[in-house]
């Protein structure tokens, strides 16, 4: 999906979280997309982590198209292989694998994680926290490659998406990206995903200058109870911010000063890197 429609599908989710709530229907809920591309693009971007399998209903409410639209193009894209049906429960379908073979290939990404896979096993040996790195997209983090793992439930996984400003190492990026793309993050709004999340663009304004001073950003459980982490931002060759790198625990395991450090090597070390390779 690109940059340009994702905010429409985000705006639409967020209309429908507003009915479920109030059960009073919004005045300006978004109109459903108008492009045979744009529609197809509509009902893959359905499913997220919360609803990994899905209903003709279900597309039909979250993407707004009428559900004859929806049969045909769901039936079109399992043909295709970037949907499945879901063999245990009839009628559903979840992602097809198609999808995850063509991410695969997406050259950008691969690059970075062949790159930052030996940095990252160096930073879980010297650690055993559980290790991110994430790019941003649009306004959101993407996680790209996640090494150890934490004994409580996170929704951070390789592929999954989270609001910059709720995140370590969204926040290490959100500090160094062009001031347009914080200005979209704040225009989208800054939903609360614990009681610790950020939600005002002074106190954003503020974390974010804290960040360039120190060159590392904290996630102090504003994306999950329990979880603190400590980030730092990567750039590439040419001299833009290209990542996130964080180290991921348990709060009572999480020391910010030593850990600081070690983060910040490793993203100087990967920042080296990327600039050598011309990344």
């Amino acid at each position: 999906m690109t940059v340009r429609w994702r905010p429409w599908f985000d705006q639409r989710v967020r209309s429908i979280e507003r009915n479920d709530a109030t059960g009073i229907t919004p005045d300006r809920a978004p109109p459903p997309p108008s492009s045979v591309l744009a529609r197809a693009a509509a009902v893959v971007a359905a499913f997220d982590e919360d609803h990994p399998a899905l209903g003709i209903a279900e597309i039909a409410r979250r993407t707004a198209l009428p559900k004859s639209t929806v049969h045909r193009l769901v039936a079109e894209l399992v043909e295709l292989r970037v949907l499945d049906r879901d063999e245990g429960a009839k009628g559903r379908y979840r992602l097809g694998m198609w999808l995850f073979e063509l991410g695969e290939l997406v050259p950008s990404h691969r690059s970075l994680s062949d790159a930052a896979l030996p940095i990252m096993e160096d930073l879980l040996e010297a650690t055993h926290q559980r290790i991110h790195l994430a790019v941003l997209d649009g306004i959101d983090v993407v996680y790209v490659e996640i090494l150890g793992a934490v004994d409580v439930e996170l929704a951070s996984r390789t592929g999954g998406r989270i609001p910059a400003h709720a995140t370590g190492v969204g926040k290490a990026m959100l500090a160094y990206a062009p001031q347009a793309v914080v200005r979209e993050r704040l225009e989208a709004g800054l939903p609360r995903l614990t009681p610790r999340t950020i939600t005002t663009p002074g106190a954003l304004g503020r974390e974010l200058q804290d960040i360039r001073t120190e060159g590392t950003a904290y996630d102090r459980e504003e994306s999950h109870v329990g979880i603190s982490c400590v980030a730092a931002p990567v750039f590439g060759s040419n001299r833009r911010v290209r990542a996130g790198l964080s180290i991921t625990g348990r709060t009572s395991a999480i020391d910010p000063v030593r850990y600081g450090v070690a983060v910040r090597t490793a993203a100087f070390t990967l920042s080296r890197v990327l600039r050598e390779s011309g990344l």
